[in-house]
């Protein structure tokens, strides 16, 4: 897409974490999810915040683990996801931060409608005022040419980024995702070669097909034998067409049910995707993928050619 000149915008970084609102209203504060749910008590940290900053403030902006000067992992902020009651011991392991992206509403005025360099300049004063530990402005790239951005985005994943957002300075803020004043650039996805060894029933239109799968990786055992590890779920790639042709394979190469799932004869090699990768006790494999999801059908490989544990491993940041 031709996005015209490099000066009619603004870049910054797309941060994995929980893309939120702060809303400061007649002396109360709220979290809102863009899931629209509501989970201000899951994250006290930011009661000192809402003290600090005016009525009729709305900050739109990213939830982040953040300790030490460090921006943390998605699975960091996983721990903190699901908890209603946070101990002292876990606000300490993994305190959270709100990096701001946009001005909503400014001492009680609704400015959505002004254009985006407004509304920022406005973001950056709000933050610089509050002077909070817990409140953080999303830094803009500086950058003269498309080619310059190009491999600013090429470094993102060491900065623990998606990729890059871009947004048109001039450009009003909109519900929804409509596209052509921001553009989201995201990052090439990882990807590893896995072999297909269980499978479960889709949803909806999918329920009579095969269309959910669980992936392994190769590993040596304390025997030193190559044995193969799950690594990841996914359901998501193929075409209609090869959802069958899987479907068939399994129902012909059922080796065990266990309840919805069955286990398959390994035989099948896919490449599968994904956009992080961390360390992870709850996982077999101790690694945790992000969006897993199926890039193709590797139909020119065998299973023993299929990547390990150890390459999945090697991706590790």
């Amino acid at each position: 897409t031709d996005l015209g000149e490099p000066n009619e915008w603004y870049a910054e970084h797309k941060w994995d974490g929980i893309r939120g609102q702060f809303i400061k209203r007649e002396s109360e504060h709220f979290i809102w999810t863009r899931g629209e749910e509501l989970v201000t008590d899951r994250y006290p940290e930011f009661d000192k915040l809402a003290s600090i900053l005016p009525d009729g403030t709305v900050i739109d902006g990213e939830l982040l683990p953040f300790r030490k000067g460090e921006i943390g992992t998605f699975y960091e902020m996983q721990k903190r996801i699901g908890r209603r009651t946070v101990s002292k011991k876990l606000l300490e392991e993994i305190p959270i931060i709100l990096v701001g992206y946009d001005l909503l509403e400014y001492k009680g005025e609704d400015i959505r409608e002004k254009p985006y360099k407004e509304r920022r300049k406005l973001l950056h004063q709000v933050i610089e005022e509050a002077d909070s530990e817990q409140l953080n402005c999303s830094e803009l790239i500086e950058f003269k040419t498309w080619e310059e951005l190009h491999k600013v985005r090429s470094t993102a994943r060491e900065m623990k980024s998606e990729g890059l957002m871009l947004k048109r300075r001039d450009a009003s803020y909109k519900i929804g995702r409509k596209k052509g004043d921001w553009w989201k650039w995201k990052l090439d996805p990882m990807t590893i070669d896995a072999v297909l060894t269980y499978a479960m029933r889709g949803h909806g239109r999918r329920s009579n097909l095969f269309t959910d799968y669980t992936f392994a990786l190769w590993n040596e055992n304390e025997a030193g034998e190559r044995e193969l590890v799950t690594f990841a779920k996914a359901y998501s790639g193929l075409t209609d067409k090869e959802f069958k042709e899987v479907d068939k394979f399994i129902k012909n190469n059922t080796l065990e049910r266990f309840g919805p799932v069955r286990s398959v004869t390994p035989e099948l090699v896919f490449e599968v995707g994904f956009e992080a990768i961390a360390p992870s006790t709850r996982h077999k494999s101790g690694i945790a993928t992000r969006f897993p999801r199926i890039i193709r059908w590797r139909r020119d490989k065998k299973i023993e050619e299929a990547n390990t544990i150890d390459d999945l491993k090697a991706m590790i940041p």
